[in-house]
């Protein structure tokens, strides 16, 4: 049904909301909240500490307007039987107007303490008790406007959204009926509905989900099949300099196994921060090469790229294997170079970023696409470099090699496309990071430590969640703010560099270029050092503000020390709690990313930087095992005949739901 149907959407409106993908009622109705507030406990004023609360009470005294930096800023109090509480409104000066003095008044904020003091900040009036949605931010849209239209929408959904599943399966799993479901969940009118709603919907997504990957994998792209000798991968092994691992051995035989296969390769290779898997990526671009094809590996960022091609040149040119790098910010007549090497067929193997899918790039003989970091690049832009490849209709192999680990059965439901390889071992040699929590009251001890540490001739990196301070983000350290104050203080008269995502590309290379060579001691960053960098040198890893970061992300940045041979230490600034008491106890990053599932649930895990555009909008939350409850769901209706009907009816409804996105699923 159109949208415009609606009362209260005009062409403006229109606009905005087919900006964000919204263009019929069935998508704005299936735009569900990110998150709600629970506006249906009042609690005491003296009670009120950290987090969104609701409090109730007679506003004590005249608002106070004060003027700063061109920001404004309203303080007031509230004040019931249990005591005050400070309020404090920031750029909404007409506050001091709306605020009524002495009267009883419900108010919802976030409590917010600095320097030992409490304030409800940015609150807002409440006239009655309920459970509110939270939705995406639409430009052009207030939240209260889109609040009300999508009451308006609702009067519709049996229309718009008829049910999906069929009773005998919802029956089976306990699931309520879908109209049901998006009414609840949009305005839900307890906790225990908005629990059950939740759960259906994502039931049935992740089911969808299982069944169009289904579909997709019937369909298959012909692949290239490669006539490897059956010792290709020992041959391999030989040349490199270094002993493999037992799962790097196990890893490469899988790949070999595909490439001499007929289907087009699809493989996740993913495995813990050290564990070896550009070796795996150089073994499947020699193998591809000495069958005489070429490969092309694309990375997220130049300075990734750079490193590849590097390795590559030290590990693959003595094979034979002749290896170039294209990226951005190379001069027009080096790409012009670059085209012609890769079209000629004069260079096997290309390293490179975005620039590997130019629209002047044209491959000889592409045989192998492997993306790295593959959570960092959209579905499309992997389909591009490896529609590059086709010829003859067939299709280049592709694997995927991810640093982020993954709980293998999350990993398996996630990447439904691809056939997992996990790389569950270490080399020999690598020094564990001790992890410790750092309190304030050691701040200084700790970059007494960091000092010495310097001394030994070791580097450092401090990484701050934010790139600059914020006057509505209390008790939060950024990388600028955090940079003045250690050259100043603790770290003066050292070598110390600052850089963060939206310096400029050439400012950021330099800073990193100089960190990687050793003429800087500490590199204070935000977490743009997550990935890519590579500094076998530096022995401490400072982070501040450990508590606003996932385990998954935390985990990830320890990784970037304990590269060499020395002991190597990560600080975690922040109060202790059983997340990162986590951290503290194990090293492994299988282990840390399953206990971040089951404190966060996958909802936080499965946002974009971890899923494709297939799984974009999946409203994935709550229990674990849910999740696996509709993975052996779809398995069953695969394998049972007697629920053949169940089946049919499940895929046709997974190939209507993703009718315009099956295309743009790259397998990879």
């Amino acid at each position: 049904m159109e949208l415009s149907t609606l009362k209260g959407i005009g062409p403006t409106r229109l606009e905005s909301l087919r900006a964000m993908g919204i263009v019929s009622l069935r998508d704005l109705l299936c735009c569900l909240p990110v998150r709600y507030e629970d506006r249906t406990k009042i609690i005491p004023c003296s009670e009120a500490r950290g987090g969104e609360v609701l409090v109730m009470g007679v506003v004590h005294d005249k608002p106070k307007l004060s003027r700063f930096n061109g920001l404004t800023k309203v303080n007031a109090s509230l004040q019931d039987e249990s005591g005050k509480l400070p309020l404090v409104w920031y750029n909404q000066p007409w506050v001091c107007q709306q605020l009524p003095i002495g009267e009883l008044v419900m108010l919802f904020g976030r409590v917010v303490e600095k320097n030992g003091r409490r304030a409800l900040q940015n609150p807002q009036r409440v006239t009655e008790l309920s459970i509110q949605p939270v939705y995406r931010a639409v430009k052009g849209i207030p939240a209260k406007i889109f609040r009300e239209m999508m009451q308006k929408a609702l009067t519709q959904v049996d229309e718009c959204c008829p049910e999906t599943l069929p009773r005998s399966l919802r029956l089976r799993h306990e699931l309520c009926e879908r109209n049901f479901a998006i009414r609840q969940a949009h305005f839900p009118d307890n906790l225990d509905n908005l629990r059950i709603a939740r759960r259906r919907l994502a039931f049935e997504q992740m089911l969808m989900y299982q069944a169009a990957i289904g579909l997709v994998r019937n369909h298959q792209e012909n692949g290239i099949a490669l006539p490897l000798k059956e010792d290709a991968c020992e041959g391999f092994w030989q040349h490199m300099p270094f002993t493999p691992t037992g799962a790097q051995k196990r890893v490469l035989e899988e790949i070999a196994q595909d490439l001499r296969r007929e289907r087009a390769m699809s493989r996740l290779v993913q495995g813990d921060v050290g564990c070896g898997k550009t070796a795996l990526a150089f073994g499947a671009i020699a193998m591809t090469c000495g069958a005489g094809y070429q490969a092309a590996m694309m990375a997220p960022t130049e300075i990734l790229a750079r490193q590849h091609y590097e390795s590559a040149k030290a590990l693959l040119e003595p094979l034979g294997i002749t290896c170039g790098l294209l990226i951005g910010s190379m001069k027009v007549k080096d790409k012009r170079a670059a085209h012609a090497a890769l079209s000629e067929g004069k260079w096997q193997a290309v390293f490179g970023t975005h620039a590997l899918i130019s629209e002047g790039v044209i491959y000889q003989r592409l045989g192998l696409v492997v993306t790295d970091e593959q959570h960092r690049f959209g579905v499309r832009q992997r389909s591009t470099l490896q529609e590059k490849g086709v010829q003859d209709a067939r299709a280049p192999h592709v694997l995927v090699m991810s640093a982020t680990p993954i709980p293998r059965t999350l990993a398996l439901i996630l990447y439904g496309d691809l056939d997992v390889s996990v790389v569950d071992e270490l080399p020999p040699g690598r020094t564990p990071v001790q992890t410790r929590l750092v309190p304030e009251s050691k701040r200084s001890d700790m970059y007494g430590f960091l000092r010495e540490q310097v001394r030994q001739g070791r580097q450092a990196y401090v990484v701050c969640p934010l790139v600059e301070d914020s006057e509505v983000i209390d008790n939060v350290r950024s990388a600028k703010a955090t940079y003045e104050a250690l050259t100043a203080n603790e770290l003066a008269g050292l070598r110390v560099g600052l850089t963060w995502g939206a310096q400029k590309a050439d400012e950021k290379a330099e800073v990193l270029r100089a960190f990687a060579a050793g003429e800087t001691d500490v590199l204070v960053s935000t977490t743009v050092i997550e990935v890519g960098v590579n500094v076998p040198n530096a022995s401490v890893m400072v982070i501040e503000n450990a508590e606003r970061y996932g385990l998954s992300q935390l985990h990830q940045l320890r990784g970037r020390v304990g590269r060499g041979n020395a002991e190597s230490w990560c600080f975690l600034l922040a109060d202790e709690n059983e997340r990162l008491r986590i951290l503290c106890k194990t090293n492994d990053g299988f282990v840390v990313a399953q206990k971040d599932l089951e404190l966060r649930g996958p909802g936080d895990l499965m946002g974009t930087r971890q899923s494709g555009e297939m799984i974009a909008d999946f409203l994935l939350d709550g229990d674990v095992r849910m999740l696996e409850e509709a993975s052996r769901c779809m398995k069953q209706l695969r394998e049972d005949p007697a629920l053949q009907e169940e089946r049919e009816a499940v895929e046709r409804e997974a190939a209507l739901y993703y009718r315009d996105k099956l295309s743009q699923v790259a397998l990879n």
